[in-house]
Parts: C-alpha cells; sequence; structure tokens
C-alpha cells in the first residue's frame, strides 16, 4: 500500500509540473525572458537578435543591408522565424525573408492558394499588350 501512495504521490508531482510551452499567465507582465540575445554592428549595418520568453515564444532574426552606398540598389535584408504554442496546444512556426522583392512567409499552417489553371494563365499573360501598342516603345 505504501508503495501504491508513493508511486501515485509521484505521478500526481509529474503531472503538476509547468510543461515548457504551456505555461499560462494571467499577466503578460508576469512573463519571464529565458533568453536574449541582441548584436548590432553600425560599420556595415548588420545585426541579429533572439529571445525565448517562459511561455514559450522563441524568435530570431538577421539583417544587412545589402548593396550599401548604391542608392540605386540598396535594401535591407531580414531573415528570421518565431514560433509560439496556440491556444490549442499546438507549436506554430513561422519562417520568414524581406528583402527588396517584399515579405515572404512561410508555415505549414499558412495556406497557399492554389495553382492558377494553365489556360487561365495563358488567357492573362497571352493577352497583354505589347507596349508599342500605346505608343510606347
Amino acid at each position: 500500500m505504501k508503495v501504491v501512495i508513493v508511486l501515485v504521490s509521484l505521478f500526481v508531482i509529474v503531472l503538476s509540473k509547468p510543461q515548457r510551452g504551456f505555461q499560462q499567465y494571467s499577466n503578460l507582465r508576469d512573463v519571464p525572458i529565458l533568453k536574449y540575445s541582441n548584436d548590432f554592428n553600425p560599420a556595415d549595418g548588420s545585426y541579429s537578435y533572439n529571445y525565448e520568453t517562459g511561455n514559450g515564444i522563441q524568435a530570431q532574426e538577421q539583417g544587412y543591408l545589402k548593396n550599401r552606398g548604391n542608392p540605386q540598389t540598396e535594401a535591407q535584408v531580414m531573415q528570421g522565424s518565431y514560433s509560439y504554442t496556440g491556444p490549442d496546444g499546438v507549436l506554430y512556426t513561422i519562417t520568414y525573408i524581406a528583402d527588396e522583392n517584399g515579405f515572404r512567409a512561410e508555415g505549414a499552417h499558412i495556406p497557399t492558394p492554389p495553382p492558377i489553371p494553365e489556360a487561365i494563365a495563358r488567357s492573362l499573360y497571352g493577352n497583354t499588350p505589347s507596349p508599342s501598342r500605346f505608343g510606347r516603345k
């Protein structure tokens, strides 16, 4: 009987321990920062940062200035990721890049549109007027 009581007690202790990433905080001011790093190099404009919070949020990003000093092609480039546990208990992760081509994000839960059917694509792109049609060369 004592063995059963000890085993049940250990089981209750293990179950009562908060699971990392699933900790609930009633006030976001109470969420601890577990890891934090922030580096910036003013000489070339590059930077990186990362952090992890007590409620399971993780983020990291790196960036740099592409073609520095050339106003025609200069662009800030950044890429990174972040993850969090949703209310449904699922870990969601987003990876992204932002540069002269815009912001692009990927994640298993982000919906993507179906491809444009070939006949419609031909119709859209095949009927594009040529510049000379409007008096431009």
